[in-house]
């Protein structure tokens, strides 16, 4: 990771400053953090403890409501452990999916233990080698702002591995009520419960 590694929260708030009525899956600890401290919403759903499930929640998610874009926003560490979802998401690629990895190359929820991705593990080409066709390796703000408008409208699946400085900006909990996240998600989709 180069030594200009990009803050995760500024990458989170770049991402979802036009976001508009996007539906937001995060995964679990550090992107949960962010994008509840950046746009909190109800049409956010944190998912806690169920690690390596978010690209596969955002990609039902995407097929259930394909008039809305879904964007996952998660980590490399449970990216790699739902690494399999890519397979799946890359054979049915719902154009209103994108997945972003913020990537510090470390397990930050289990001690800051090296993850796959600081060795020679590339998520992006994890990806485009699943059939994902728009797939980002982003290194620095400029990259970040060229493929922002993709995550935020994409006409095909879009998978973007953002790397980002190991560094704690601190938290900002949401509820951890996994029946009021749902509840409350499922009231800002659908309209009821």
């Amino acid at each position: 990771m180069t030594e200009q590694a990009l803050n995760r929260r500024d990458v989170v708030k770049t991402i979802l400053a036009d976001r508009g009525d996007a539906l937001v899956v995060t995964g679990l600890g550090s992107s949960t953090w962010d994008v509840f401290a950046i746009s909190p919403s109800d049409r956010n759903f944190y998912l806690w403890g169920a690690m390596g499930s978010a690209a596969v929640m955002g990609l039902g998610l995407a097929t259930a409501q394909p008039d809305s874009q879904v964007i996952v926003i998660t980590g490399d560490g449970e990216m790699l452990m739902g690494i399999g979802s890519l397979a799946t998401i890359g054979v049915r690629k719902p154009p209103n999916l994108s997945i972003v990895v913020l990537d510090n190359e470390h397990y930050g929820e289990t001690g800051m233990q090296q993850s796959h991705t600081s060795f020679d593990t590339s998520l992006t080409d994890i990806a485009s080698a699943n059939g994902i066709k728009d797939v980002h390796l982003v290194e620095n703000g400029a990259e970040l702002e060229a493929v922002v408008p993709r995550i935020n409208a994409s006409e095909e699946t879009c998978f973007v591995t953002v790397k980002v400085a190991s560094t704690d900006p601190g938290k900002a909990l949401p509820t951890t009520d996994g029946v009021e996240i749902k509840n409350r998600f499922r009231r800002a989709v659908l309209g009821t419960i």
